[in-house]
Order: C-alpha cells, then structure tokens, then sequence
C-alpha cells in the first residue's frame, strides 16, 4: 500500500483539491485550517476545517464560537489507496493537537446531493439529525442567508428589508435538509450528545428486510467494527 502523509497544506493547495475533487468546486470563505494528504509523495486532496456558514454553530452547544468549529470541505482524488474516513480521522486527530480548545466539530451530508453521512457513520460521529435551511433569492440569484449578511449586513437577513431595498421580488426559497453530524473531543459532551442522537440515515439501497443496523444501540451509536486510531478515548475507525 502506498505510503501515506497528512501535513498542513497551502491556500493554493487547497484550492486546486477543492476545485478539481469536490461537488461544490467553491472554497469556503471563512478562515480555514488546511490539511493535506500525499500518497507515496503526491498530492492527494484536502480536509479543511473552519467556521463555516452558520454564525450560530456554537449555540447548541452551550459553547463559545471558538470551542466550535465546522468540517468544510472533504476534497480527495479518486483511485487512492487509503480510505477517506482514515484520513478524516487523521486530520482530526492534528485538528484536535494545533487547537486544543475546540470541543467539538460539526459537519453536514448534503440530502439534495443524495449523501447520507457514510463517511461520518464509519468514523463513529454522532448524527442529531436533519437540519432544515432556507436560502434567500436576490436580484434572480439564489445565495445562503450568510453570503446575504455579509453582503448587505444584518438587515438583509430580514425579506421585508430586502424587498424594500434591494430587489422587490426577494423571497425565501426551501432547500432540502442537511443530515447534521458532530464529533465531540470532550468527553462529558460526547456523553450528553449521545443521549439525544438520532438513528443513522440510510439510502434505500442499503436498507434490507429486517435491517436494524441503523438503529443505535443504548444512548445512540452504532459502534462500526475496527481498530480504533484516535487517542484518550475517542474512536474513529478507518
């Protein structure tokens, strides 16, 4: 198998990954930790962590905003020899070293793209369930409420202030869920999520007669089989 190596990558690295391995071909604007994975010394994609879109991510939680951040972006190449959810749990465990205060990571499989969160349900992340959105259509351009904000500050948030100054016709417009998955580094907090996890999501195609493998097991999660790699009592399974 070949050799495998995650350091920090560049912007540029990053970018490259994110535009040639990854559905949304966008790099997220907030301030991002970059990592980078070779194999035998090629460059192979990217994880990027950062604070992603919702300004709210850390509320749930009882957390401040620098206790919490967001997995943005998995952008590998395809044909490698190591699996994906290694490599996530790798980049989790340098994640959880250069930033020690962080508590817990959130990241979302997108429904309308038909993912379920395989790559978190093999890495033993805790699923909360689906969480509804809305984006908002301005000037015939449908963007997400924090691209809004940013724009046109906190009143663009609201659609009366929209329509009143800056396109009449702005509305809200639904999207499909996004199934919400998190990965505690507390303990005490991973205790907590696990009694009000929810059954992992499956596609059709994996659910059989009879199949009770997406139900959790007492206080909610399916432990997948495997050796675990991550340290001081947290398991991620490659």
């Amino acid at each position: 198998m070949a050799d495998l190596k995650l350091d920090w990558c560049s912007q540029d690295a990053a970018k490259y990954a994110v535009r040639h391995w990854h559905y949304s071909r966008t790099m997220p604007a907030s301030k991002l930790v970059r990592i980078g994975t070779w194999e035998d010394g090629r460059f192979r994609g990217c994880v990027l962590f950062g604070v992603g879109a919702n300004r709210h991510l850390a509320r749930p939680f009882g957390l401040q905003p620098t206790q919490v951040c967001e997995l943005t972006r998995v952008a590998l190449a395809t044909g490698r020899e190591h699996p994906t959810s290694k490599v996530v749990a790798i980049s989790l465990r340098m994640l959880h070293r250069q930033s020690p205060g962080i508590k817990v990571v959130v990241s979302y499989a997108d429904f309308g793209r038909e993912h379920y969160g395989t790559l978190y349900q093999a890495g033993n992340w805790i699923y909360l369930g689906p969480s509804q959105q809305s984006y908002l259509k301005v000037l015939g351009e449908v963007v997400h409420p924090r691209s809004i904000y940013d724009r046109y500050g906190k009143g663009g948030q609201s659609v009366a202030w929209l329509r009143k100054h800056v396109d009449p016709l702005a509305e809200r417009v639904p999207m499909a869920p996004k199934f919400k998955y998190v990965f505690p580094f507390d303990k005490k907090l991973r205790r907590d999520l696990l009694e009000i996890a929810k059954p992992y999501p499956k596609s059709a195609a994996e659910v059989t007669p009879g199949d009770t493998s997406g139900s959790h097991r007492k206080r909610g999660v399916r432990v997948p089989p495997g050796r675990s790699i991550f340290a001081d009592g947290v398991e991620v399974h490659p």
